[in-house]
């Protein structure tokens, strides 16, 4: 799994399969699911971030426990 945070967006997006996305389903508000062709979940992106409590205990404690989460300050631009 690779988690990334982007400060800017204020999204976190959990990459849990290295699979082509197919896909890309959004559940609600803050909650987009990424897809492989076989409809498994390649990733899963959580907007507005900073407001979601849960989400960032579980991020402290994926780093306390070693889980790698990248932590960036800029949105890429799309070319």
């Amino acid at each position: 799994m690779n988690i990334k945070y982007d400060k800017v967006a204020d999204a976190v997006y959990m990459q849990v399969s290295q699979a082509a996305v197919a896909q890309t389903v959004k559940l609600d508000d803050t909650l987009i699911v990424d897809k492989d062709s076989g409809g498994n979940i390649v990733g899963l992106e959580i907007l507005d971030a900073s407001s979601q409590e849960d989400l960032i205990k579980n991020l402290e404690g994926n780093v306390l426990n070693g889980v790698p989460v990248d932590m960036i300050s800029s949105t890429p631009i799309a070319a």
